[in-house]
């Protein structure tokens, strides 16, 4: 039975049920959040830059490097992915291109940001954004660019940290009436900013971006629920759980030279097999590779 698609997550939850979507920076971190029982998973640029490149995130990657770990994370998975598609690479003609190849890959939900190239982190300071203009282009390119009438089309301004919070309303109104059935507003401040941009889009779906040590404050998905954000997206917690345990296991070994007491903290080897799914490779190693004679002459 196949998943249900990311439109049709956003029918069945609303501010009383918010979407819980964590990041997944590659495919095992995928099949772990998926195992766990979650409904859709999100692909950061930031988290693929630094997991998979060891880079920071200014905009190095190109299209086809993002497109290839969604693509990896959506043959390991069955469950929803909203992707982040930066600034679309390029200008609106570009954003056709990126729209298609991410639904190519798996991507149910793409992202698109108005920041002008190189992008940066929504987090980070430095930003620009385009003309407003040029960005409503870029959305109309992209809902135009769909070939699956599943594909949710997600518009990101960035517009708080670089101009104010009226004009940052005034994008996100502006990218709704463009075609966005889904907006996000990046790096609000505070609580009540959150409260205040779903007061000025009530009936549209919002994305509240929860990472860790941001612009913005860590508010309870319940909370933002009821202001009005049917996805909550943790983007960077899976990520920096699993680097920090990292540098623990490494602070362990070089300390004491052993791993022992750290055993009942690591992921057990029969869990690993259980979800890459090794019996399934034995399976198939028995029916179809000739079992070997040791006394046969070879």
């Amino acid at each position: 039975m196949a998943a249900p698609s990311f439109r049709q997550l956003l029918a069945r939850h609303d501010g009383s049920n918010p979407l819980l979507v964590p990041g997944a920076t590659h495919a095992f971190m995928a099949k772990l959040i998926q195992d766990a029982g979650y409904e859709a998973l999100y692909v950061s640029g930031a988290g693929t830059a630094a997991t998979i490149f060891g880079l920071p995130d200014v905009g190095l990657m190109t299209m086809t490097e993002l497109v290839e770990n969604v693509s990896r994370i959506n043959d390991a998975t069955n469950i929803a992915i909203f992707a982040d598609a930066d600034q679309g690479f390029g200008n609106a003609v570009n954003v056709i291109r990126t729209v298609r190849e991410y639904e190519k890959a798996g991507a149910g939900a793409i992202q698109i940001e108005d920041q002008s190239f190189p992008k940066k982190c929504g987090h980070m300071d430095g930003k620009s954004v385009v003309p407003l203009e040029e960005m409503v282009g870029k959305i109309r390119a992209a809902c135009d660019a769909r070939t699956d009438p599943e594909t949710v089309i997600v518009a990101r301004t960035d517009a708080r940290a670089t101009e104010d919070m009226d004009r940052a309303v005034r994008r996100a109104v502006a990218y709704a009436e463009a075609g966005a059935e889904v907006i996000f507003p990046e790096a609000m401040r505070t609580e009540e900013e959150f409260a205040r941009m779903a007061q000025e889009l009530q009936g549209v779906p919002l994305v509240a971006n929860m990472t860790e040590w941001g612009k913005s404050p860590v508010v309870d998905a319940q909370s933002l629920g009821e202001m009005g954000y049917t996805v909550v997206i943790f983007p960077s917690a899976p990520m920096r759980a699993a680097q920090q345990a990292i540098v623990d296991v490494l602070t362990e070994l070089r300390e004491r030279g052993t791993q022992r007491g750290l055993l009942d903290r690591m992921y057990h080897r029969k869990e690993l097999y259980r979800l890459v799914g090794l019996d399934d490779i034995y399976a198939a190693e028995e029916r179809y590779i000739p079992a070997r004679n040791p006394d046969a002459a070879g």
